[in-house]
């Protein structure tokens, strides 16, 4: 590119043409020839006489000056000039590789990482250079260079992945040869960058484009010592920052909603943060993720699984208490504890075992047998918890006297201790506040909790550290221990209240809850998982957006395993939530023990920024400056010529002429209606409702509901209009303009179809109004109901369709099914498989075929209704796909590229095949279009 100044040419070689000028003022002002002067004495005669037409007879210098100028303009035009244009280097040769790490942590900004990819191919076609593109997120695969100008329409159809990047397998399959590599990185180290950098620099030079926003992640919540655990990493540590963390779920009516904010701070220099949320267990059931507020990533969504949910608690204990005394059961307060907050399981200790409940709770059962022993054993170890209490037979018993029992946090002495016995205490003893290190730390004391007998711990070097709980003396009340992945926690006194009134109180529940909630690690181990087929439910995109799993394949448990241990989410196993037989397990982006680490470049690789610098084309504009140059020329000519004015005059008779022979265009309301008698009343003393019924049946008028949104009312509007003008394209349908539907006060008969978008705060109609639609719907009318959600109404959760069910209860509506593949809307004008608007959920609900629709002879389709379905009902936003503004053009983007624009298509088609069934019903199930539907099959 040649530059000058601030100015750069991308065809400088044009420029030469301004050498051309002086020639060009030379022959403007030789040609025409000035005429020869020749005296005659005659001419004294003409003297005073003045011609209407005057001629000069040179070009006078301003006009030379301003068509020289006016060329000028052109040629500069032509050669391409760029105002600030980007610093190039001019000696890249050769192919270019440009490579995305399109992960997760490149949705934030993605759209400037497609400009500044978008430059990069720019630049490279005005170099001519051959371009290939890789998102390293993909699957290796064979790279192939291409013309610029044949890749750059694929960027906008690109989408980053919600999984880390490929870097060894794609260091494996780089194209040979020599190039240079442009790699625009998420700024995230992730493992096998460096083998990926080592190869590209064995082809060529490597530049590398990062950004400086910071990349924050969101690791899965844990539940511990009775409070949510949230935590998050960020990169890089520099300034303090906080960010907030949404908690969303289902709330009791069914709806999502946001259930706790809470905020998350970020010290400076600190990569990490965390923060503690304290909820309900019956609000913590309902929580099903949490979210990084306003920010769009899938590390900014953590999905909850079992981790956080109710856990099954078996209830083992050594009798039942005496007949007919309920308060004295030693599980009785345990199960008024327990039912709010866990399942609860009961059997024999050999029966729960085998049930793998979360905690296993022993009151007063002071031994067991080996093979009981054993089987606790082994659960333990993967993670359980046993919550002993003791009690007069753990009293009495020899258990972890003389040594500790692997099944007992601590050894006991022999006896106990109680007011008035031989380790007396004189008074029954409160309890001391729990320490920082205790799970129980911040619960408050009632002061009618005291304690009259315990069990005593043998004093042991591990006693203070295994004590969670004590008396007001120092006592242990509550100790634990660890057994393999899990844990043995024992109450020294005994579960009901004959020892204590701790099962009285409030505080019981709470200790309680927050042991009996921390059992299982929020990550399940390989062997629970090994050995299973894990079916994917919920999915997440990159940029933290949550779907339907769709047709994602099962996955083995090892594999899982593997990913929430170390490999993390991949193109086969991407982040979500997995269901198994009995709990479903969530696959984040990151772990627990998950640390951003920044990429580190050599001082070999250059590192730019992510900001393209704007460039501001300048053809256009001197074109248009030339243009206009030579249009002052022509007046200027005519006006040396004396020609201006009668010019004009013609110029201003023929644009009079055109604007009485337009058409005069004139409103709907305000148009007469055809073929009506003459009357000699002013049109004024038409009623409105009889000016309404001349509006609504002149022709044929698409209809659609006022929701009360002005928003959504003129999106409805468009969207009529749009599919209007389609009809009158491609069809003999010629509507007119839509009009809107009041169904208070508005007559429905008139209209052969009705859009009615459902929104949040639409009122329901009255009872007269749904008489009217009743008789709308059982005379041939069609309505459509579009909950604009993207998924099907009939059985979404979402608010929308909830709305919808309550509009449309006092409806006379038939039964429904899910729109079949032999239905006339699939073939009534297009033949379609899909039914796509703004959203492109399949299903479409339509009234049900009758029990026994069945394949007439001779015919691969049902009769499966004589008329036409009286609803239709989807949630795809169709207005939005079918709006079009006044002018003409597409009110909403759909999609990206060619992909949007075919969904735009299949939408309208949809819409067309709606229409014809509506005015025509099921003619396209009459056997004289069976041959041609059959062959347009392909059958």
């Amino acid at each position: 590119m040649f530059m000058l100044g601030p100015v750069g040419f991308t065809a400088p070689l044009l420029l030469l043409g301004l050498l051309a000028l002086p020639v060009l003022w030379l022959l403007l002002r030789a040609v025409p020839p000035a005429p020869l002067r020749r005296r005659f004495p005659g001419v004294v005669l003409l003297l005073g006489l003045k011609d209407e037409e005057a001629e000069t007879d040179k070009t006078p210098w301003w006009l030379l000056l301003l068509r020289m100028a006016a060329i000028a303009a052109a040629i500069i035009g032509f050669a391409g000039p760029v105002l600030n244009p980007a610093q190039r280097d001019q000696a890249a040769t050769g192919p270019l590789l440009v490579l995305m790490d399109a992960s997760w942590a490149d949705a934030r900004d993605w759209p400037r990482r497609l400009d500044r990819a978008a430059a990069l191919m720019d630049e490279a076609g005005r170099a001519g250079r051959p371009v290939a593109l890789i998102r390293l997120t993909d699957a290796p695969s064979e790279v192939t260079f291409q013309a610029a100008n044949a890749m750059a329409p694929l960027l906008p159809g690109l989408t980053p992945n919600a999984w880390a990047p490929d870097f060894t397998g794609w260091a494996k399959s780089l194209p040979k040869g020599g190039f240079s590599s442009f790699w625009l990185s998420d700024g995230v180290g992730h493992p096998g960058r460096a083998a990926l950098l080592d190869a590209l620099q064995s082809h060529g030079t490597v530049t590398a484009f990062e950004s400086p926003r910071p990349v924050i992640a969101l690791r899965p919540a844990q539940f511990r010592d009775g409070v949510i655990k949230l935590s998050a990493t960020r990169l890089p540590a520099t300034d303090q920052a906080e960010v907030e963390v949404s908690a969303r779920g289902l709330d009791p009516s069914g709806i999502e909603r946001e259930l706790a904010r809470v905020p998350l701070g970020f010290a400076v220099g600190a990569a990490d943060a965390e923060t503690a949320l304290s909820l309900p267990p019956e609000l913590r059931n309902r929580v099903s993720r949490f979210e990084l507020a306003g920010i769009r990533s899938a590390a900014a969504v953590s999905l909850t699984d079992d981790s956080l949910k109710r856990r099954k608690v078996a209830l083992i204990s050594s009798s039942s208490g005496a007949e007919g005394l309920q308060l004295l059961s030693p599980t009785h307060y345990l199960r008024q504890a327990l039912e709010p907050v866990a399942e609860l399981i009961d059997g024999s200790l050999a029966d729960v075992v085998l049930a793998n409940p979360d905690v296993i709770v022993l009151a007063d059962v002071a031994t067991l047998s080996p093979d009981e022993g054993e089987a606790i054993w082994d659960w333990l170890d993967k993670g359980g918890l046993l919550l002993r209490f003791a009690g007069p037979r753990l009293a009495a018993s020899d258990v972890s006297r003389a040594s500790e029992d692997v099944l007992m946090p601590v050894r006991l002495r022999i006896g106990g201790r109680n007011v008035g016995g031989a380790m007396s205490w004189g008074e029954p003893k409160a309890l001391a506040p729990f320490d920082e290190g205790s799970p129980f730390h911040g619960l408050v004391i009632p002061d009618d909790v005291t304690v009259l007998a315990q069990v005593l711990a043998q004093p042991d070097p591990d006693l203070a550290r295994r004590t969670i709980a004590a008396l007001a003396d120092g006592t242990p009340l509550v100790t634990r221990k660890a057994v393999g992945q899990g844990q043995v926690v024992l109450f020294h006194v005994t579960a009901n209240a004959e020892w204590s009134s701790l099962p009285l109180s409030g505080l019981f529940m709470q200790m309680l809850e927050r042991l009996a909630v921390t059992t299982r690690p929020a990550a399940p181990d390989a062997a629970e998982l090994q050995g299973k087929i894990w079916v994917p439910q919920v999915a997440v995109d990159a940029f933290g957006s949550l779907g339907d799993a769709g047709e994602i394949a099962g996955v083995d448990g090892a594999a899982l395993a593997d990913a929430l241990s170390t490999t993390g989410p991949s193109a086969t196993l991407p982040p979500g939530l997995y269901a198994g037989d009995d709990r479903r397990v969530a696959l984040n982006v990151i772990n627990a023990q998950t640390r951003l680490v920044a990429p580190l470049w050599p001082a070999s690789v250059a590192r730019e920024g992510l900001d393209v610098q704007t460039e501001q084309a300048l053809k256009g504009s001197l074109l248009a400056l030339a243009l206009s140059l030579l249009l002052v020329d022509v007046l200027a000519a005519l006006a040396l010529s004396g020609r201006l004015l009668g010019s004009l005059r013609n110029a201003a008779v023929l644009a009079l002429a055109i604007l009485l022979l337009a058409p005069v265009q004139t409103h709907a309301q305000e148009a007469a209606a055809p073929n009506l008698p003459a009357t000699d009343l002013p049109a004024t003393d038409l009623r409105t409702d009889d000016r309404r019924a001349i509006e609504a049946t002149a022709a044929v008028r698409l209809g659609y509901i006022l929701t009360g949104d002005a928003k959504v009312d003129s999106i409805s509007k468009a969207g009529l209009r749009g599919l209007g003008q389609r009809l009158f394209e491609r069809t003999t349908i010629e509507p007119e303009a839509p009009l809107p539907v009041n169904l208070e006060t508005d007559e429905l008969l008139f209209f052969p179809f009705l859009y009615w978008p459902v929104t949040m705060d639409q009122p329901s109609p009255s009872a007269a109004a749904y008489a009217r639609l009743n008789r709308y719907l059982r005379t041939g009318g069609m309505i459509l109901f579009d909950t604009r959600d993207g998924d099907v109404s009939g059985g979404s959760q979402t608010p929308q369709a909830r709305k919808l069910q309550l509009l449309a209860a006092p409806l006379d509506i038939p039964p429904l099914e899910i729109l079949p593949e032999d239905h006339v809307l699939t073939r009534s004008f297009y033949l379609l498989q899909d039914f796509p608007g703004r959203y492109t959920h399949r299903d479409l609900w339509v009234e049900a075929a009758p029990p026994d629709a069945e394949l007439a002879e001779g015919m691969p389709f049902r009769n499966l209704n004589d008329g036409v379905t009286p609803v239709v009902i989807g949630g795809n936003d169709w207005a939005a796909a079918w709006a079009l503004t006044e002018n003409g053009a597409e009110m909403f983007p759909i999609g990206r590229g060619y992909t949007g624009e075919r969904q735009r298509e299949i939408a309208t088609r949809f819409g067309i095949n709606l229409i014809m069934h509506v005015l025509t019903g099921n003619y396209k199930s009459d056997q004289v279009h069976v041959p041609a539907l059959l062959e347009r099959l392909g059958q």
